[in-house]
């Protein structure tokens, strides 16, 4: 019989920084488990922005725990190899006179509160950072220094080799199958490779955590749901220099960074396309959609109406109800500690979500307190909606 003191299900950038991490609390028997390769799902489709910004105030210390990780990937594995890919840029922020600008300004507001450098600029000083975007309606601007975008797979990767170096037995290819219960309490997992026995497990299975329900009877509120990215190549380049730019005033309330040093990474930042069940291949993108984005992008950065789409793909996001994460215990079901329904946050927040999941499967405090991310939040109706409304600005 094989026993573990913890499994994690999932080995993409949530999962592996959860197994790191128990590792680097002194568990010293973890296994995980991946249906498929380290990092090889959701985590690959990120557009890897870094930023601390978030109207939902319990976000930014989490985001604050995993910046401070980012900036010293290296030296916080113990790996002077690792590298998260990171470019330190800055993120710019701005809002037009209307329903956006009263909830940036209290953003920005909550930021300094929690000790973050963030400075409102003017248009003039805007344009000097982006030269290539004009802001001629922006009313209030936002700019975090300390911000960027870094790479998930090399992140994923990173964690999982540092936890291996630990101890962690990390198994791919492996599809967990059913949830092991005794009267109710975890313990174990059956697998297409056999069964494994433990009394913790820890499940990031991102658009997969449906799977929950089927094997606890719990509830899931997750659905998987297709956003489009493009990267488009204009007169100008988007150079590395340049701030991740985030355009509160466009319908899609559009992000963007420099992609390759030279072309536009471009996403919406609203709703996606649900899907009927998990999926992470990849989806159709119409020219009538690249066509709409393009048009958005042409207000704010004028030269790029005459961009070329130089590539496209789609990544999948697990969204809950209010766009947030359910982190921690599921009190039905003694044993099992979840994270899921990241809604678009998961890379960005994983080096503190996997210390804050560690550390309440050891039965250690956490770090953030979990209370406002539990699964009981949607029976109470106490959500954690973020003032822009729905979306993955939250």
């Amino acid at each position: 019989m094989q026993s573990y003191d913890a499994i994690v299900i999932g080995a993409g950038v949530i999962g592996s920084s959860v197994a790191y991490h128990l590792a680097r609390l002194g568990a010293k028997n973890v296994l995980v488990l991946d249906r498929s390769q380290i990092g090889a799902g959701t985590s690959t489709q990120s557009s890897g922005i870094l930023r601390t910004h978030y109207s939902v105030i319990e976000n930014v210390e989490l985001a604050k725990k995993s910046w401070s990780v980012f900036q010293d990937f290296a030296g916080y594995l113990g790996d002077e190899e690792a590298s998260a890919g990171l470019v330190k840029c800055g993120y710019l922020i701005c809002a037009p006179e209307g329903p956006k600008l009263e909830p940036l300004r209290a953003a920005l507001a909550g930021q300094e509160r929690m000790g973050v450098e963030v400075r409102l600029i003017d248009q003039a000083e805007a344009r000097n950072r982006l030269p290539i975007a004009q802001f001629d309606d922006a009313a209030l601007i936002g700019f975090e220094p300390e911000a960027g975008f870094a790479d998930a797979y090399l992140v994923a990767t990173g964690f999982a080799r540092a936890a291996r170096r630990l101890g962690v037995k990390i198994m791919e290819g492996v599809n967990v199958e059913r949830l092991l219960l005794d009267g109710g309490r975890v313990v174990g997992v059956e697998t297409s490779q056999g069964t494994f026995h433990s009394d913790t497990v820890i499940s990031t299975q991102n658009i997969w955590a449906t799977d929950i329900e089927k094997w606890t009877g719990v509830p899931t509120p997750v659905k998987a749901e297709r956003h489009a990215v493009l990267a488009l190549e204009g007169p100008e380049a988007y150079s590395f220099q340049m701030p991740v730019f985030k355009d509160l005033g466009s319908p899609g309330m559009l992000y963007c960074r420099s992609y390759g040093g030279n072309q536009m990474l471009v996403s919406e930042g609203t709703v996606g396309e649900t899907l009927a069940a998990p999926d992470n291949e990849q989806g159709d993108i119409s020219m009538d959609y690249v066509v709409e984005v393009g048009g958005q992008v042409a207000e704010r950065f004028p030269s790029f109406g005459e961009a070329g789409l130089a590539s496209s793909w789609t990544g999948v996001y697990d969204v809950t109800p209010d766009w947030n994460p359910v982190l921690g215990r599921l009190p039905d079901v003694p044993g099992l500690v979840v994270g899921y329904g990241f809604s678009g946050h998961g890379f960005k927040l994983s080096p503190g979500v996997g210390l804050v999941l560690a550390q309440e499967a050891l039965g250690l405090p956490t770090e953030v307190p979990l209370t406002p991310y539990a699964h009981e939040r949607f029976r109470s109706g106490q959500l954690l909606t973020g003032r822009y409304g729905l979306g993955a600005v939250s």
